[in-house]
């Protein structure tokens, strides 16, 4: 019955491949199952538990995601670990290999974003709108501004920092941040993109923002999203 198990696994497998010796063709028969690149994107900026990656991926079933995790982990881009005590709790994450992947999300996720068809409204998780930041980043309106900006996000906190003409991010403190933005993640979009007024989303309760308010709204003005195709 293994031998069996072990042979049909090895079938599905086989019929996945484009046989194909494009390196985009054989990178697609290693992440184009559905689900699979949406799970690497939640681990783009740390380690998740099983239970955190079902809870930020809406619409996936535990089944499913322990496939994509077997099926990564099998491919030598996720391995999990478990974490020293006092957390001694498993976690997921990419392998040095699996992270060289992120400029794949940048490069697809401003090219989607022109679509007609994109819907902004959906539901988004916290890494995903971090990773959004960086993408959409216009580093001609920073103009070498150097800064630290925090977010918080229930019990998950954020920092991009600006230096020179680069974001980069990193899950992390905002202790020494310059302004900290604490919210749902899907109101960061809202604020920087639909460049909805900061006084007024504070006035709805949704968003509370301390330490240098002057950035915090200067912040909205380095980011847009790219022109509809068409």
């Amino acid at each position: 019955m293994k031998l069996e198990k072990i042979t049909n696994e090895s079938a599905k497998a086989a019929g996945r491949r484009y046989h194909d010796a494009c390196g985009a063709a054989h990178g697609l028969g290693l992440v184009g199952e559905r689900w699979a690149l949406l799970v690497m994107r939640e681990l783009m900026l740390g380690p998740r538990r099983f239970g955190d990656l079902k809870a930020d991926l809406c619409g996936l079933s535990a089944n499913v995601l322990t496939q994509r995790l077997e099926g990564l982990e099998e491919a030598g881009i996720v391995r999990k670990r478990k974490l020293p005590p006092p957390a001694s709790v498993q976690v997921y994450e990419l392998t040095d290999w699996g992270y060289e992947a992120r400029p794949v999300f940048e490069v697809l996720g401003k090219w989607a974003a022109r679509s007609p068809r994109h819907d902004p409204t959906l539901p988004i998780s916290a890494v995903s709108v971090m990773m959004s930041l960086r993408t959409m980043f216009d580093a001609d309106t920073a103009d070498g501004l150097e800064a630290r900006i925090g977010f918080v996000f229930g019990d998950r906190s954020f920092v991009a920092t600006l230096a020179g003409d680069e974001l980069t991010d990193e899950q992390t403190g905002v202790d020494d941040c310059d302004v900290v933005f604490a919210c749902a993640p899907a109101v960061v979009p809202e604020y920087v993109y639909g460049k909805r007024s900061l006084v007024e989303i504070e006035a709805e309760g949704r968003m509370t923002v301390t330490g240098d308010r002057a950035l915090a709204e200067r912040f909205q003005t380095f980011f847009d999203l790219p022109e509809k195709a068409g």
